[in-house]
């Protein structure tokens, strides 16, 4: 579900190649040029033009880009040159291993991806970095967030559709029992359910336990859970009910209120245009009145607007 728009003539990438050179060429860099090539250009299209680069100028075009480029763009382009699934394997690397850790980041990227897409970032994860993702969740989170987050990992899910009823009835129930109805909270039954099943057995155990309990099984991890444990939780659950709704939600958060969290805003914008960016952005208008395109429009500014933009596609 990629949104990329290409350029009307298609060029090579060796062309590109050449472009990029250019611009990188004479006194300051023309980004403008950096960003109307390298944001139209899908995943296997940015490996050529690097493979090119590499052929023609003997220098790695990411360590000219890091060179060439500053702040928010820098981020965001360097970001984006990777595939979806090194991408993932940067970010949370970078999350639990970087001056500064972020569970945060680390923990929304595991617990959006579906079982398929997390065994090939762990898979890139080890290829890349040389370590375990397992070893950094080890070291870095702890408790019950480390316990869902090394189950999550490691589980083989179902991905499809289809759900057994009398199970799903059941593992509602075991929720409540070890939630709500007791004093204190049986967290081993809540890492089990979580991170042993399909993402279409989940949305149907929240539906069925709110018939069956009146209350929500969001509400009923809230009050129960907490931290890191919680964050890990409610973005397995929402992620399982509607993963776009999720994201679109993320995004707000981010540029909501004073200052806007670009951290977040890049890593939303850079890893989700391959994948569901369409969803989120009918996600997001349908639930904040406007147009994710003209919010992150007001909350950005220069060649780094016009790059997330790009990368967002046209706001209709």
């Amino acid at each position: 579900m990629a949104t990329l728009t290409f350029p009307p003539v298609l060029t090579s990438p060796r062309d590109d190649a050449i472009h990029l050179h250019r611009a990188f060429k004479g006194f300051g860099c023309d980004s403008a040029a950096i960003v109307n090539i390298l944001a139209h250009r899908d995943a296997t299209q940015r490996a050529l033009i690097q493979q090119e680069y590499r052929t023609m100028y003997s220098e790695e075009l990411n360590k000219r880009l890091s060179s060439e480029l500053s702040g928010d763009l820098k981020r965001a382009v360097l970001l984006w040159m990777h595939d979806p699934v090194g991408r993932d394997a940067t970010i949370v690397r970078q999350a639990l291993s970087g001056d500064i850790i972020d569970l945060k980041a680390a923990t929304e990227v595991i617990c959006s991806r579906t079982p398929s897409q997390i065994q090939q970032f762990k898979q890139a994860y080890y290829a890349i970095f040389g370590v375990y993702l397992e070893h950094d969740i080890e070291f870095q989170a702890s408790n019950d967030h480390k316990k869902l987050l090394l189950a999550y990992v490691s589980k083989p899910r179902y991905e499809g559709m289809e759900i057994d009823r009398v199970m799903v009835e059941n593992d509602a129930k075991v929720l409540f029992r070890a939630g709500e109805k007791r004093l204190g909270t049986d967290e081993k039954a809540f890492i089990c359910i979580f991170s042993e099943r399909s993402r279409a057995h989940l949305a149907a155990v929240s539906s069925v336990y709110h018939s069956m309990y009146g209350n929500s099984l969001i509400k009923a991890v809230k009050s129960e859970t907490s931290g890191n444990f919680e964050f890990a939780l409610l973005t397995i659950l929402r992620c399982a009910e509607n993963p776009a709704k999720y994201f679109a939600k993320v995004l707000r958060k981010a540029m909501k209120g004073l200052g806007t969290d670009d951290t977040t805003l890049i890593r939303i914008i850079v890893t989700r245009t391959e994948i569901d960016m369409q969803y989120i952005k009918s996600e997001y208008q349908k639930k904040y009145g406007k147009t994710l395109h003209d919010a992150v429009h007001s909350e950005t500014s220069g060649h780094y607007r016009t790059f997330l933009l790009s990368l967002l596609g046209p706001s209709h």
